[in-house]
């Protein structure tokens, strides 16, 4: 089954400010992190929600399994 596509503009309302979704992009799937509480009100360190973070990653932390814990919710586009 095909995820549903959004647009950047879709995604960016998706900031935990909004609406009640926190989602955020990585390589081309969002991932919905409102789960997360290091995601609580849009905002995870210095990244913010209802973005595309694939370019910020190399910054963090962690590595891309980071996401495998979270519902993929679609595709940005």
């Amino acid at each position: 089954m095909a995820l549903p596509q959004y647009s950047k503009s879709q995604l960016a309302l998706r900031n935990g400010q909004d609406k009640p979704e926190i989602w955020v992009a990585y390589q081309g799937k969002i991932y919905d992190v409102s789960r997360s509480r290091l995601w609580r009100n849009g905002k995870h360190y210095e990244h913010w929600a209802g973005q595309d973070l694939t370019s910020e990653l190399s910054d963090a932390p962690h590595n891309e399994n980071v996401f495998d814990k979270f519902e993929v919710v679609g595709e940005l586009v």
